[in-house]
């Protein structure tokens, strides 16, 4: 293969970066301020519950399906862990175990949509978007009813200290203090204080690694392929298909409660809607990171670019004066040319190969 065609293969596959240092050179040229440190921090921060779900959708997306449920078991899962840490905190349990057991039983939560929504697709034959699209609106109802319709609040207020708290707090000259805000800081003085490495950021992009592992370097990764690649075939070449799936959904519900749990700590609530326009964005970084509709292609690498790139939109638009609802138009023209992209690259591999 030429040089040049490597070089077109790479833009076809990996485009989503590109696009994404074109955006960054277009709002920091336009947007004054864009580029300081404070700013591609919140970057981080928009992109993180994104790309959350958007890992766990890769895996699923991966196989050839697809979960629609993934916003609604995220609120569902606030739910859950915000009114059990409010009722257990007010019954006089210390907060940091009533925050434990909340985050233990979100996670549960998790696993319950996730055996639920792979049992149906891999046991029942229950096409993928049906299934997800029933527990979408099972996990919705269920968070209503649990928090009445309304927001879940009286948290504790360490809740959503841990949520938004940094690694490092620097004043020039003054202070450099780990994972907490010095006592006595004058209100003068806090506008000057650099907070350098939001901690769920930190914490999303440890879980990005250890699932980037997994899905390159073990067999649980290979078999997630060769699902996508060939059903049958996979079968045939002793791949216990149906319990595989039943993993991959369980993972992407997991997933999705752990975006519960960080819109929990965020906001210092929980909310039944936390994670209503969160589906279209996990299934939108995923094809914008170059994942294959079709099954058997993508990775996370490129899933994180594309929840990167709808951050930036995100605070962008806000610095341009954009109103925030036609965020939604690009990001919808963006995923369909990437699904266009991916649909050229399927015709004879562009006829380089």
């Amino acid at each position: 293969m030429s040089e040049k065609s490597s070089i077109k293969n790479f833009l076809i596959k990996r485009w989503s970066l590109v696009f994404l240092l074109i955006l960054l050179a277009f709002f920091s040229i336009f947007g004054t301020g864009f580029s300081s440190i404070a700013n591609i921090q919140d970057i981080f921060l928009a992109a993180t519950t994104t790309m959350l779900l958007g890992i766990g959708q890769t895996f699923v997306i991966i196989t050839g399906g697809i979960d629609l449920s993934v916003g609604f078991t995220m609120g569902l899962s606030s739910v859950i862990m915000a009114t059990l840490v409010r009722d257990l905190t007010a019954n006089g349990v210390l907060p940091v175990f009533s925050i434990l057991l909340g985050i233990g039983l979100s996670m549960v939560v998790g696993i319950a949509t996730g055996l639920v929504n792979g049992y149906l697709v891999a046991f029942l034959k229950v096409p993928a978007f049906i299934a997800t699209l029933g527990m979408y609106g099972v996990a919705y109802g269920l968070a209503l009813i649990r928090s009445g319709g309304f927001p879940v609040g009286n948290l504790p207020a360490i809740v959503g200290s841990l949520g938004n708290r940094y690694l490092f707090y620097i004043l020039p000259g003054e202070f450099f203090s780990l994972l907490h805000m010095p006592e006595g800081v004058e209100p003068t003085q806090l506008r000057n204080v650099m907070r350098i490495l939001p901690l769920v950021v930190i914490v999303v992009l440890i879980i990005a690694g250890l699932f980037i592992i997994i899905l390159s370097k073990t067999q649980f990764g290979k078999h997630t392929y060769a699902i996508g690649g060939d059903e049958d075939v996979a079968r045939r070449a002793g791949v216990k298909v149906k319990s595989h799936l039943m993993k991959i959904y369980v993972i992407s519900s997991l997933f999705a409660a752990m975006g519960g749990i960080s819109y929990t700590f965020r906001f210092g609530s929980g909310n039944a809607q936390a994670g209503a326009a969160q589906m279209l964005m996990a299934i939108a970084t995923v094809v914008i990171g170059g994942a294959s509709l079709y099954g058997g292609t993508g990775d996370i690498q490129g899933t994180i670019v594309g929840a990167l790139i709808i951050g930036t939109l995100q605070i962008g638009m806000v610095f341009l004066g954009v109103q925030p609802f036609y965020q939604f138009i690009v990001i919808g023209l963006i995923i369909i040319f990437g699904v266009l992209l991916d649909q050229l690259s399927q015709r004879k591999y562009l006829e380089i190969t």
